[in-house]
C-alpha cells in the first residue's frame, strides 16, 4: 500500500482565531440552505423539470486505459409525487440527445454524423430522436431511497432500465419562488440494447449513468 505524505501545517495565532471564529458563520450558511432533506417539506402535486438543473452524465471505459463521460441535458417531463403515496410516483422526462455536452468536438461529430457512404451511423446519427423515459413502478427501498424502474426508448429501441433514486432536497427556490425537490440517481445499462455496438469491447459496452434532477411543483 502507498501511503501518502501528511504535511503539517501550523496556523499564525490571528489565523487560527479568525479561522475559528468562521465556523459558526459557515454552519449558519449551511443550515439556512434554501432545499433540504426534509419529506416534510414535499407537497403532493405534479411537478416539471428545471431543465437548466437536470443533467444525466454518462461514463464508458476507453480501451482499457480509462473512463470518458459526458452530459446530457435540456430534460423536460413531469413527476407526479404523492409523499404519502410514494410508491404511486409517475416520471416521464425526455432527453434530447443532440444536446450532448461532450470535452471532445471531434467525438461528438462522431456520435451525431451520418453513416459513411451511405451506411449506417456508428453512433446515433445527425438527427436523433429524443430518448424518453417512462416509468412503470417505483419500489421504496429507505426512507430517502427507492428504485424505479421504466422503459427507456432510445435509437428506436425500447428497453427496461432500473434507476437507484434517492431524495436530495425539499424547498422554494430563492430566485423562481417554486417549491422544488431534488433527486439523485444512477443506472446501469448495456449500450449494445439499443443499438450502439460500435467499438464493444474496446469501448465498453456497459455504460454508467448518474443523474441530478430539479423539479418544480406546477
Amino acid at each position: 500500500m502507498i501511503r501518502l505524505p501528511k504535511f503539517r501545517y501550523a496556523l499564525p495565532l490571528a489565523g487560527s482565531i479568525a479561522l475559528a471564529a468562521a465556523f459558526p458563520l459557515v454552519a449558519q450558511q449551511s443550515v439556512s440552505l434554501p432545499g433540504q432533506v426534509d419529506l416534510s417539506r414535499v407537497e403532493a402535486g405534479t411537478y416539471a423539470t428545471d431543465p437548466g438543473h437536470t443533467l444525466v452524465g454518462w461514463r464508458v471505459n476507453h480501451f482499457g486505459f480509462n473512463d470518458y463521460f459526458g452530459i446530457f441535458g435540456s430534460i423536460e417531463g413531469t413527476l407526479q409525487l404523492d409523499p404519502a403515496n410514494p410508491e404511486a410516483a409517475k416520471l416521464d422526462v425526455t432527453i434530447p440527445i443532440n444536446e450532448v455536452a461532450l470535452a471532445s468536438a471531434g467525438l461528438k461529430e462522431h456520435l451525431l454524423r451520418p453513416g459513411k457512404d451511405g451506411k449506417a451511423p456508428d453512433f446515433f446519427g445527425p438527427d436523433p430522436d429524443t430518448a424518453r423515459f417512462v416509468s412503470t413502478s417505483v419500489t421504496r427501498t429507505g426512507e430517502t431511497k427507492a428504485m424505479i424502474v421504466g422503459d427507456l426508448t432510445m435509437n428506436g429501441v425500447t428497453r427496461p432500465v432500473a434507476i437507484a433514486a434517492e431524495f436530495t432536497g425539499a424547498g422554494a427556490n430563492p430566485m423562481s419562488k417554486a417549491k422544488t425537490i431534488g433527486f439523485e440517481g444512477r443506472a446501469v445499462l448495456n449500450r449494445s440494447d439499443f443499438g450502439l455496438a460500435t467499438f464493444v469491447p474496446v469501448v465498453s459496452d456497459q455504460v454508467e449513468l448518474e443523474i441530478s434532477a430539479a423539479f418544480e411543483k406546477k
